[in-house]
């Protein structure tokens, strides 16, 4: 993958394809659009969005998710922006298998990484966290099956799958970050009971810290669930597997106010192929198209994307603007609030304009 460029003064355009897909995420993929698009006339770069109509609704139509052929449709853009899946009338393994899993594992996207912070002007324990997630192999591996279907003795049978090369790659990239940092890194584990897996991964994971010179402590998932709730500020970096990263992120997100506030990166650090940039919240359909939806994950996830891309300065301005407005005790309903979608982005927007004429 490279970025790309045009124009005389060789302005940096970058190419990046929208999946809004289901529920709040074609209400809050807008939102953050509109927050990059302005940053873009302000700091001298621009976006070509390519958006892709795929989701539950190209299920309902075609039986997929997404064309046969949409992997290499985004293959040759910079980037992918993804508001959410799912929807009530089709299973979840479908609409998350049908897309998203299919993304993350054919473009190599194996860091997820998903920051937590602390909401200003809101009431709740100081955290500053990042978590390292393993994205394409551990828990949720394609290998497996049901049998004896609808017989007394029906079984399901899943196993993990955890490589060297696969724990070595994010363990050595949470301990980067976590140089960067404070030196000390979480690893979570469950090595008293999993027998095979979890030392495996103690092993691997003790070798990259040591190599990279970081102090690393190995805390069983039970435990570190209950540190995350009881000191959260005792955590700096942590570096888990596919399951458990995907539980400890939203718990840390509703520790700091609301799951409507997480965003995410799937990253292929080698850039080789597009990465892949969404709020976790899911499709929430139960407030879809109230215009209620809280839009800072999918707008921090938008920032998110733009510091990958190299606008380091427009992704500082975002996330500035963004928790800003929060500061300002602006706030959708889900952090008690009263601010519609609409008006918490055009707080963001307000901030914007104002940081760019000062």
């Amino acid at each position: 993958m490279t970025l790309h460029q045009n124009g005389p003064d060789m302005t940096s355009t970058y190419i990046v394809d929208v999946i809004a897909g289901d529920g709040i995420g074609l209400e809050v993929v807008p939102a953050a659009i509109e927050c990059v698009d302005a940053l873009a006339s302000q700091h001298g770069f621009r976006v070509d969005w390519r958006h892709r109509e795929w989701g539950s609704e190209h299920y309902r139509q075609h039986g997929a998710m997404m064309p046969a052929d949409g992997l290499e449709q985004l293959r040759s853009g910079d980037a992918v922006f993804l508001g959410a899946v799912g929807a009530p009338d089709i299973p979840d393994h479908v609409t998350l298998w049908g897309l998203l899993v299919p993304i993350r594992r054919a473009f190599q996207q194996y860091i997820n990484l998903r920051p937590v912070k602390s909401l200003p002007g809101r009431p709740g324990p100081e955290l500053d966290m990042l978590i390292v997630r393993e994205n394409v192999e551990g828990e949720y591996s394609e290998i497996g099956g049901r049998y004896g279907r609808g017989t007394p003795d029906e079984a399901a049978i899943q196993e993990a799958v955890f490589t060297r090369r696969g724990i070595e790659r994010v363990a050595r990239f949470a301990a980067e970050r976590s140089l960067e940092r404070s030196g000390t890194l979480v690893s979570a584990t469950k090595s008293n009971g999993i027998i095979h897996t979890m030392p495996f991964w103690d092993e691997v994971v003790a070798e990259v810290a040591a190599e990279a010179g970081v102090t690393v402590d190995s805390v069983l998932i039970d435990a570190l669930a209950a540190r995350f709730v009881l000191k959260p500020a005792s955590i700096d970096v942590v570096v888990a597997s596919n399951l458990f990263g995907d539980i400890l992120s939203d718990l840390g997100a509703a520790i700091a106010g609301s799951i409507g506030i997480a965003p995410s990166a799937n990253l292929n650090p080698e850039r080789a192929f597009p990465s892949l940039f969404e709020p976790v919240h899911g499709s929430a359909p139960d407030i879809a198209g109230r215009g209620i939806a809280n839009p800072t994950a999918a707008i921090w996830s938008a920032a998110m994307m733009l510091d990958h891309l190299g606008e380091s300065a427009a992704a500082a301005a975002l996330e500035a603007a963004c928790f800003g407005a929060l500061a300002d005790g602006i706030a959708t309903r889900d952090l008690g609030g009263s601010a519609t979608t609409a008006e918490f982005t055009h707080a963001v927007l307000e901030r914007l304009a104002s940081a760019s004429a000062a």
